[in-house]
């Protein structure tokens, strides 16, 4: 045992004496140089020199370095630890863009097949009216995609279009089947009194309502996990301040100089480094906590009459509520088209081109085909947003975790405290955030990043989604006393 203690007291000696006199060879220096690709080796010195040119890496030892050797030391140490942020956010910003591309996918596939729901209703119910209103079926179906995915579309607008465009078709073909090949103007003129006469009845307000409720949420969703990504891409190519290099310098490769390459930080003096350099990105923490919360909050509202899936793939139910209804009130909508639009003159057709109403009404016992639970949206949510919750403490750990797991030398170890191979670090360590660096040691933070604020007014933005299902109450709640109103009149 007493041997032991000697041999470590006489290393711990030789590794003191070697900071103290500085190096007796470049050797290992040009090496690792070399071998870490920081720049060209032939102009390195051979020897210790004194390192009067300096500016970081400033001893009174002779030293390893020239002034050209500190500048592509301090490139290499901002890249080191742009290296270190990027590795650390990988399976995050994968978790999120795999997400993002699946839930966009299924999207996509959600509303094609409620689009191909809808096709079959005019082909298997209303052949007659098929072909003429496949452009329209497509047509609203685009629109749903391009409100999901962000674009600034409204829903009463295109549900409008749509059933604007489907009431001359109906009134042709199913009110009046016996007359054909009606002029365009008074086909311009039908189409223009729909609204006024209430032809579909409460139908279209209801499709806006639940369109509405359920694709509000999704199409936040979507847009949130796009800023998750926006957000991680800015963290990762984050422009660190004069000082922050300096200090990243002094920290990672000024001991190179002193012949000292394996040397690694002490924890408290990484924490402080790290922690000053990352200080504007720690403000991230509580609102990327927030975030998290938010979008919780917005999956978990993506339920019953506010599933997407629910409301897509029963719309074509709607539709054909919609025309039994104008089918219904046909010689009162009749009446009223010839008081608005006049009489057409149009050639007879020699048979019915129309279904009698029972066969729709046979058609409200059709019922979309049951989906696998396991290809849901609403399981694919769930399970991403298990996965994410682990993520919630990212930015304000974040510091803690690269000078833990990667660049701060283990506890018991000697380590590098910016001037010297020490048993352990002795000055104060510091908090992360902007307020707890005025009293960092080891760099001086002024002021905000502007890009960072940037992201924290997204950020906030996008948390303010939990007013988003309130307003979604509010306004369904407003149109079903519109459809109450509707059923008294």
């Amino acid at each position: 045992m007493a041997e032991k203690r000697l041999f470590l007291w006489l290393l711990w000696a030789a590794v003191l004496g070697l900071s103290a006199e500085g190096p007796a060879s470049c050797d290992e220096v040009r090496k690792v140089f070399q071998l870490r690709q920081i720049g060209p080796v032939k102009s390195l010195p051979e020897t210790p020199r004194p390192g009067s040119d300096l500016q970081v890496c400033i001893s009174k030892n002779l030293t390893c370095c020239t002034k050209k050797m500190e500048e592509r030391y301090q490139v290499a140490a901002r890249q080191d630890i742009q290296h270190l942020l990027q590795t650390s956010s990988s399976s995050l910003k994968f978790l999120i863009s795999r997400n993002v591309a699946a839930f966009q996918e299924t999207f996509e596939t959600l509303i094609r097949q409620a689009e191909n729901y809808t096709n079959t209703l005019f082909r298997t119910t209303y052949r007659d009216m098929a072909v003429e209103a496949a452009g329209s079926v497509k047509e609203l179906f685009t629109d749903i995609g391009l409100f999901v995915l962000g674009s600034e579309v409204s829903v009463e607008e295109f549900i409008s279009r749509f059933f604007d465009s489907l009431f001359p078709l109906v009134y042709n073909r199913l009110i009046n089947p016996d007359l054909t090949d009606i002029a365009l103007d008074y086909a311009e003129c039908i189409r223009m009194a729909r609204r006024d006469l209430n032809a579909f009845g409460n139908i279209p307000k209801l499709a806006v309502g639940q369109l509405v409720r359920s694709m509000l949420p999704g199409r936040v969703f979507l847009q949130a996990l796009n800023l998750g990504i926006e957000v991680i891409n800015t963290t990762d190519h984050l422009q660190y301040t004069k000082e922050c290099k300096r200090a990243l310098l002094k920290m990672q490769y000024c001991p190179h100089c002193q012949g000292l390459t394996q040397s690694k930080p002490c924890m408290g003096y990484c924490l402080n480094v790290i922690r000053g350099c990352l200080a504007n990105m720690a403000e991230i923490d509580s609102h990327w906590r927030e975030y998290i919360r938010s979008l919780e909050e917005v999956s978990n509202s993506m339920h019953g009459t506010y599933d997407i899936e629910q409301v897509l793939l029963n719309l074509h139910s709607l539709v054909n509520d919609a025309v039994m209804h104008a089918q219904m009130n046909g010689p009162k909508l009749s009446l009223q088209i010839h008081k608005m639009c006049g009489h057409p003159n149009r050639q007879s057709a020699q048979s019915s081109s129309g279904f009698p109403l029972e066969n729709s009404r046979d058609f409200l016992t059709l019922k979309a085909p049951q989906r696998d639970t396991e290809e849901t949206l609403a399981t694919k949510r769930r399970e991403f947003i298990n996965s994410l919750r682990l993520y919630r403490t990212f930015y304000g750990a974040l510091a803690d975790q690269l000078c833990v797991s990667e660049l701060a030398s283990a506890d018991g170890l000697s380590c590098w405290n910016g001037a010297d191979v020490v048993k352990s670090y002795t000055l104060r360590v510091v908090g992360n955030g902007i307020k707890a660096q005025t009293v960092n040691p080891e760099v001086k933070v002024k002021g905000t990043d502007p890009v960072i604020n940037q992201i924290i007014d997204k950020l906030k933005h996008i948390n303010q989604v939990r007013f988003l299902e309130h307003n979604i109450q509010l306004y369904c709640l407003r149109t079903r006393q519109e459809e109450r109103n509707e059923i008294h009149r």
